[in-house]
């Protein structure tokens, strides 16, 4: 049994608070997730001497591709897939749903505020057709808990959803467009329009439908079309059960319960500074029951404000959903 607290995890307001979780999940997964504990078996690690943050390793993201990257002996409810163009999909083995739902109500409001009053338009095609989306799962949520009547999914249907874009231009409502990156292109192409009162999120990824275009290119083009001053995006995977997100130039704040390390991309067990560019490690404490502690093929830097960036990826990585895009 673990002896930390759910509700603790998500009111962390220290490093030291962070550190302190951290370190109690991280023995936790070492003694429960037989996947984990063999990986550090075989880095000749023993969990007992890791006593601070930098020495915890970090599982290769390939490995939720390959195996069951979960705690033992506990009820799997839920499993979602990532929606990979090439090879494996990645699995996430999901405990306990309510986990994943507190997080990313939370790292949703922490940048957006409360969702009342909050019209969610999702044009999420590539994802709705995957029926086991993490992404699709919280949207649909965000779109429950906004409670506004014109709040919902939109699958080729972008005639009606830019009719509907139009109309609550000249309401009062806080309106959210969530997309993916090649429906959001199809949208602007075939409708420019004002949305300066809305916010326009991009969540990445072309899945082969269009060119791949830098996140530069791809704003400066949503911009143009639809009179946005910036472009909002998030950063997710179905690894992970929290999410960052960016209010514009592909700097993205992480909630409390998340932490991103740049490790040396020729020696992968040393940190970079900030301003340094390399691999991106993460350390996501809502992922108690399967591996908090993620090496991504995803390169980047963090900036001096605490903020990252995403700059491309490992070389053959497979193409992905939400983070796919190259920056400038």
């Amino acid at each position: 049994m673990h002896n930390f607290s759910i509700d603790n995890i998500f009111s962390i307001q220290s490093f030291e608070q962070f550190e302190q979780i951290a370190l109690e999940i991280f023995n936790y997964q070492a003694e429960n997730n037989s996947v984990y504990k063999e990986y550090l078996f075989h880095l000749g690690i023993n969990a007992s001497i890791v006593k601070k943050i930098n020495d915890i390793p970090f599982l290769p993201i390939e490995f939720f591709k390959t195996h069951k990257v979960h705690i033992d002996n506990k009820e799997i409810k839920k499993e979602f897939y990532s929606s990979g163009t090439t090879g494996q999909r990645s699995t996430h083995f999901i405990h306990d749903l309510s986990i994943y739902e507190k997080s990313f109500y939370a790292s949703f409001e922490n940048q957006y505020g409360k969702l009342d009053n909050t019209c969610i338009l999702a044009l999420l095609p590539t994802y709705l057709e995957n029926e086991s989306s993490s992404l699709v799962y919280m949207v649909n949520h965000l779109i429950t808990k906004s409670n506004h009547p014109n709040s919902g999914f939109y699958l080729d249907n972008i005639d009606e959803l830019a009719f509907k874009l139009n109309l609550l231009q000249k309401t009062n409502s806080r309106i959210i467009l969530i997309g993916i990156s090649y429906a959001l292109i199809d949208l602007a192409e075939k409708y420019a329009m004002n949305l300066s009162n809305t916010i326009v999120m991009e969540t990445g990824g072309m899945k082969g439908k269009r060119k791949e275009l830098t996140k530069k290119e791809l704003h400066n083009f949503l911009c143009t079309k639809f009179g946005l001053e910036s472009v909002h995006s998030e950063y997710g995977m179905t690894e992970l059960l929290s999410q960052a997100y960016s209010a514009g130039n592909g700097q993205f704040n992480i909630p409390p319960w998340m932490k991103v390390f740049i490790r040396d991309t020729y020696d992968p067990f040393s940190y970079l500074g900030k301003g340094k560019s390399g691999g991106i490690n993460i350390i996501d404490l809502a992922n108690i029951y399967s591996c908090s502690f993620i090496e991504t093929k995803d390169l980047g830097k963090i900036n001096s404000n605490g903020s990252f960036e995403i700059i491309g990826r490992f070389d053959n990585s497979d193409i992905r959903g939400c983070n796919l895009l190259v920056a400038e």
